[in-house]
């Protein structure tokens, strides 16, 4: 098989992105001899700035360089040099960029800067984080192949979207043909860790310091429990699979910040279980009701069975009839698996 350099530029190192950095030697003969690709890095950027080479990084030397909470333009000098992330962006030689940067979902930057002007380029796009989705989807999709122009640039995102979950892309590619009913989704790690600890008998405040201990929960985790992770993992999933523009204005969210005890244990009396759950149910007039709440599911429904760090989604449609996901989300590395198949779809279209 014929094999394809692809060159990356990767912005964000944090967990995710260092994590895909980790996981990709080992998988360097499988992506060359079974998907004819090998991946070159052409560019990382961190918060201490961005470094480029033209030959290509040592990503186990950026690697090393992160484990020791160091920057990396400390790895400057000779081939390697530094840049601005968007000065490489706007004029590197690159094939694709990895967006992987915090989320800030007010604004959407850096991201939203990074991968407008990427796909401006012609640079395929793959992405980790949620906020420039969240912010500014339409424009972004005008841009990309999901305005319907096959000859712009691919853009693919299904790890902002519960990490390893197939969410995405079973909706908009698995059920393609269908027509879609319903969409209920469990997709926030946080709030699923919680309620399941408050169903063993912990009180919220433990409940909370459990996740955080383990290292699920932000020190500040108010995103999560008050259910707008969830509401922005919703947009994105209205926005791109159910073709309804949406703002987060136009889903009604109830986090879990009042559940009690009590209210999880009568769910359980009455067979059930109380989860965080996204909904989108199409109505008569062909919109979709958007919401997120606690909401206590039956016993033979397929979100009764999560485990404690555990997402899954439910499509109810037309001639698929009900189609479910699960997966457990156990640390980073579920989102960067997520990032790779990304790449992988797009692949095949790209062409220097």
């Amino acid at each position: 098989m014929a094999t394809r350099t692809i060159r990356c530029i990767l912005t964000g190192l944090g967990n995710i992105g260092r994590t895909l950095l980790e996981i990709l030697p080992a998988r360097a003969a499988r992506l060359r001899d079974r998907y004819g690709v090998t991946l070159e890095f052409v560019a990382v950027a961190d918060s201490s700035g961005c470094i480029t080479c033209p030959a290509g990084l040592d990503t186990a030397a950026v690697v090393a360089c992160k484990r020791q909470r160091r920057g990396v333009v400390e790895l400057a000098g000779g081939d390697i040099q530094t840049a601005s992330a968007m000065t490489v962006v706007e004029q590197g030689a690159a094939d694709i960029l990895l967006e992987a940067t915090p989320t800030d979902i007010r604004t959407g930057q850096p991201g939203l800067s990074l991968v407008r002007t990427a796909l401006q380029r012609g640079l395929h796009v793959v992405m980790a984080s949620k906020g420039a989705l969240v912010v500014d989807f339409d424009a972004l999709a005008q841009l990309s192949d999901w305005s319907g122009n096959l000859q712009r640039p691919r853009l693919r995102f299904s790890g902002a979207v519960a990490g390893a979950l197939p969410s995405v892309n079973l909706g908009w590619r698995d059920l393609a043909g269908g027509e879609i009913y319903a969409i209920e989704a469990v997709l926030n790690g946080t709030t699923q860790v919680m309620l399941t600890l408050m169903g063993e008998g912990k009180t919220y405040a433990e409940a909370l310091a459990e996740a955080q201990r383990i290292g699920i929960a932000e020190p500040d985790p108010t995103l999560d429990v008050e259910g707008w992770d969830t509401a922005n993992k919703l947009l994105i999933l209205a926005n791109a699979v159910l073709r309804q523009p949406t703002r987060l204005d136009d889903i009604v969210v109830e986090g879990i910040t009042k559940v009690t005890p009590d209210d999880i244990h009568q769910a359980r009396r009455n067979g059930g279980r109380l989860v965080l759950l996204a909904k989108a149910e199409r109505g008569a007039d062909g919109r979709y009701a958007l919401s997120v709440r606690p909401t206590a599911v039956p016993a033979g429904h397929p979100l009764a069975q999560l485990g404690q760090q555990e997402a899954g989604i439910v499509y109810q449609s037309d001639i698929f009839g009900r189609t479910t996901a699960l997966s457990l989300e156990d640390g980073p590395v579920g989102t960067a698996a997520a990032m790779l198949r990304d790449i992988l779809s797009i692949a095949p279209d790209i062409h220097r």
